[in-house]
């Protein structure tokens, strides 16, 4: 009775999502991408956002929009759960960095998913061939540029 009870919990628990730092730029600049990240990031209940997500966003945003947009972005994101740079997740990442030559910040949000049993959403090729990405190839934008 009681694994009965477990499956069934198991089965209603909803999966999570962790959107990395390239498709919230991607949503936020209504990008040819965005569509595919709308779900997971307005899924607020279900989305996990790790702190150096918060830190790359904060920080392109303020760059190229402002420091008013950049704090408007942050907020957004912070509608999902924020997950916390632990000692484990950051040995972890440092050890798959090494190991497969990953960028220090794509290693801390790949490994933070992964603890998390969270899909991890991207536009990002160094995740392409990995297992539980959800990858697409970035689009150039049809737009022209802003002048």
């Amino acid at each position: 009775m009681k694994r009965a009870v477990s499956k069934n919990l198991a089965k209603k628990r909803k999966s999570l999502n962790l959107v990395d730092s390239s498709a919230w730029l991607e949503y936020f600049a209504d990008g040819p991408n965005a569509k595919y990240f709308a779900k997971p990031i307005e899924e607020t209940s279900a989305l996990i956002v790790p702190t150096i997500s918060l830190y790359e966003v904060f920080k392109r945003v303020l760059i190229q929009s402002g420091e008013n947009n950049a704090l408007q972005a942050v907020a957004l994101m912070q509608q999902g759960r924020v997950i916390e740079l632990s000692v484990p997740i950051s040995l972890t990442a440092a050890k798959l960095s090494a190991d497969i030559q990953l960028p220090m910040a794509d290693s801390i949000i790949l490994i933070t998913a992964r603890v998390h049993e969270a899909t991890l959403w991207t536009q990002d090729s160094d995740f392409a061939e990995l297992e539980g990405v959800k990858y697409f190839v970035k689009r150039a934008s049809s737009r022209p540029p802003n002048d």
